[in-house]
C-alpha cells in the first residue's frame, strides 16, 4: 500500500493551543504553589504587576487584530451621556413623577425627557450612517463606549438599520454589563482606558458628539487637543446641540485669554439633527465617501 505524502507547509510544532489542552500534571505539580503551567496559560502569571506592558499589549493587540481581520477600516465614533434615556422610558418617569408629585423628581424627570431627544437623534444618526455607508466596498461602522445612554442608541441605530457596530466596554467599579445592541464580535472589554481611547480614534474617519458629563468631554477635549497638536489627522468634530455647548463651553473666554488661537474653534460644528452631520460628512469626504486606507500597520488613519 503506497504511503499517503507528507504536506510540504505541515506545522513544525504544535501550536500554543493544543499544547494548553495538553493533559495536567501529576497530582504532585497541581497544587496552587506550582510553578508547572505555561506561562501563556497561568493567570496568575499573567496578572502580576510585573506583566503590566505585556497585557497592555495585549489589548492593544485583540481589538486590532479582530477588527483587520473583519475588514474594519473606517469608523466613526460616538460619545454622549450614559445617563441620556430613550423617550419612551423618559416619559414614564416623569409620569411616575407627577402621580407622586415631588417637586425634585418632576423637575429631574423633565430634564431627562428633554435630553431624551438626543438619544433618539444619535439613533436616527446611527442608522443614516449605517445605510448610506452600506454600499461602499468598505462600511463605516459606529463605534460607541459600548454601555447605556447614547452609547446604546449609536449600537441601536446601527441594529436596527441591520448592519455591524462596536462597542468598546470599560471595566468600572460599578460594573455596567454592554447594550444589547454592539454585534457580539466587536464588542471588547478594556482594562486600560489609554488602550481604548487608542482604538476610538485609531480607524475613526469623524468624532460626533452628544450632551455628555466628564467622560464625555474627556473624550472630545483630548481629541481636539491631538488634532490641535498635530499629532492626529484633522477629522470633522460634530457636536449635537449648539445650546448646550455653548453654554458649557466658553470658546470666546479662550481666545480672548489666549488660552487658544484664533482658528481653533473651527476644531468642531456644531449640528441639530442627523442629516445635518451626515451632510457634513458628505462636503468633508466626498458625495460617495471614498475609502480611507491605512497607511501603516495600526495607523490611526
Amino acid at each position: 500500500m503506497r504511503k499517503k505524502p507528507r504536506q510540504l507547509i505541515a506545522r513544525n510544532f504544535p501550536t500554543a493551543k493544543e499544547e494548553a489542552k495538553a493533559p495536567p500534571p501529576a497530582a504532585l505539580y497541581e497544587g496552587p504553589e506550582s510553578a508547572y503551567k505555561l506561562a501563556f496559560a497561568d493567570d496568575d502569571f499573567l496578572l502580576r504587576e510585573e506583566l503590566r506592558p505585556v497585557r497592555m499589549q495585549l489589548e492593544l493587540l485583540k481589538p486590532e487584530i479582530v477588527q483587520r481581520e473583519l475588514g474594519i477600516e473606517s469608523t466613526i465614533v460616538m460619545f454622549g451621556s450614559a445617563r441620556t434615556l430613550p423617550a419612551d422610558i423618559a416619559e414614564g418617569q416623569l409620569k411616575l413623577a407627577r402621580a407622586d408629585g415631588d417637586a425634585d423628581a418632576i423637575r429631574q424627570a423633565e430634564a431627562k425627557l428633554k435630553m431624551s431627544h438626543y438619544y433618539e437623534e444619535a439613533r436616527r444618526f446611527a442608522a443614516l450612517v449605517t445605510k448610506k455607508s452600506r454600499a461602499r466596498k468598505t462600511p463605516i461602522y459606529v463605534v460607541t463606549g459600548g454601555g447605556p445612554g447614547i452609547m446604546e442608541a449609536g449600537n441601536r441605530g446601527a441594529f436596527e438599520a441591520g448592519g455591524k457596530s462596536i462597542g468598546l466596554n470599560i471595566v468600572l467599579p460599578h460594573e455596567q454589563a454592554p447594550n444589547p445592541y454592539i454585534t457580539p464580535e466587536l464588542c471588547f472589554r478594556f482594562h486600560y482606558f489609554a488602550l481604548r481611547k487608542m482604538h476610538f480614534l485609531m480607524r475613526s474617519i469623524a468624532l460626533v458628539c452628544f450632551p455628555g458629563g466628564f467622560g464625555t468631554l474627556d473624550e472630545l477635549f483630548e481629541t481636539m487637543t491631538l488634532i490641535q497638536t498635530g499629532k492626529s489627522r484633522r477629522r470633522p468634530i460634530l457636536l449635537f446641540g449648539r445650546d448646550f455647548w455653548t453654554r458649557l463651553i466658553n470658546v470666546e473666554l479662550l481666545i480672548e485669554t489666549g488660552m487658544i488661537s484664533p482658528g481653533d474653534e473651527k476644531l468642531f460644528t456644531f449640528v441639530e439633527t442627523a442629516e445635518e452631520a451626515w451632510a457634513v460628512l458628505e462636503a468633508e469626504y466626498g458625495l460617495d465617501l471614498p475609502a480611507v486606507k491605512s497607511t501603516e500597520p495600526g495607523s490611526t488613519n
